[in-house]
């Protein structure tokens, strides 16, 4: 019996063949991991940047891009926000998405910093309140942004929905 298809996510690649020309600029120290969010929702690899350079990239309206610390898997910003959707080119025109740091707070910056020089199975040992340890345990990851950004899409819509109900 074929099992029922789960629904697509809401945070995907569209079809299109509006083509937009982009230059990825890393104005971090840091290498960055490109990533292309595909039609499935599912985070692609497309390489890692050198601080401080750039790459143009092709891509296509409705193709979603994020972009991560290519060692410790944080998220970075581009054009100050979470992720990169293209626009139409004019004219081939090429577009700027400048990728920077966040602004961390202290926490998530001292967790960091912790994570990079003491070693995962090593957490538990270390004199602090349990929950820092369990905040140590959980590393970032792309698929749960992922799902906490089509949370938000959704509250969105389902408010657009209501604002026009009443």
């Amino acid at each position: 019996m074929p099992q029922p298809q789960q629904p697509l996510p809401l945070v995907r690649s569209l079809f299109s063949r509006l083509q937009a020309h982009v230059v990825f600029c890393n104005r971090t120290p840091r290498t960055v991991k490109l990533v292309w969010i595909n039609f499935n929702g599912e985070p692609q690899s497309y390489g890692d940047l050198q601080p401080l350079t750039g790459r143009r990239v092709t891509t296509y309206v409705g193709h979603p891009w994020m972009f991560r610390d290519s060692e410790s898997d944080d998220p970075l910003l581009v054009n100050n926000k979470e992720m990169y959707l293209p626009s139409a080119s004019e004219n081939g025109q090429v577009s700027l998405a400048n990728i920077t740091l966040p602004v961390f707070s202290l926490r998530e910056r001292c967790l960091q910093v912790v994570r990079k020089l003491v070693r995962s199975e090593d957490f538990p040992r270390l004199e602090i309140a349990r929950t820092l340890q369990d905040e140590l345990a959980q590393k970032p990851s792309i698929r749960a942004d992922l799902q906490r950004i089509s949370r938000r899409v959704e509250q969105k819509l389902l408010e657009n929905r209501e604002a026009q109900n009443t």
